[in-house]
């Protein structure tokens, strides 16, 4: 497959904590050069990085989605900061947001408040694109597959297995799940750092 088709799919990601403004700009370079899907980046860099991104087109470059993190990497900030984490960063520049669900509630089997949540976000995101975490590494099978069926009913647009910050991303282990799945799974490892991902496009 062509390098640059993979690209269009990837999610170009710095979310290190001593991340500075300059590294974030380094990313938005390549973002826009390589034809990236999004760059991916902490919160405070988002209405920085939007009217930045915006001036490089205004000389000619490419389209470039601003994209950030809520409820991350952890995953169990109330739903309600979430949903306002996801209008504050709508309001600066963002047009994809990626959250992190709350993993204790899925090792209480409470599904439904994962779904009511995924879909109070949704509408703080306004029409914007977003992407649910699921992290894999810390799941059975079996919580993988009911997940994926949850993310499938929400109004999400896409999930992804994991924040990176929990000591393992995706394995090939959890694409072999593939027939068992409510969304259709592709295998991508980003070229600019050792973490592997899935995601799904809903229907």
């Amino acid at each position: 497959m062509d390098v640059k088709k993979i690209l269009k799919h990837v999610d170009h990601t710095l979310l290190k904590q001593t991340a500075t403004w300059e590294d974030i700009k380094q990313i938005c370079d390549d973002g826009i050069k390589y034809g990236c899907a999004s760059v991916c980046i902490p919160q405070t860099y988002v209405n920085h990085a939007a009217h930045y991104v915006a001036e490089q087109q205004h000389y000619g470059f490419g389209q470039l989605p601003i994209c950030t993190v809520i409820g991350f990497p952890n995953g169990y900030t109330p739903s309600g900061i979430k949903c306002m984490e996801a209008e504050s960063a709508v309001a600066d520049g963002a047009t994809e947001i990626d959250m992190v669900i709350n993993l204790g509630w899925v090792k209480e089997g409470q599904y439904d408040k994962i779904l009511q949540e995924i879909n109070s976000v949704k509408i703080s995101c306004h029409g914007n694109i977003l992407k649910v975490i699921i992290e894999t590494c810390l799941l059975t099978d079996e919580e993988k597959i009911k997940l994926c069926e949850v993310v499938s009913n929400s109004h999400a647009d896409y999930i992804k297995t994991s924040t990176g910050f929990a000591g393992g991303g995706a394995t090939r282990e959890d694409v072999a799940h593939n027939d068992q799945l409510y969304c259709i799974v592709h295998f991508i490892k980003t070229f600019r750092k050792d973490c592997l991902f899935f995601f799904g496009k809903m229907s």
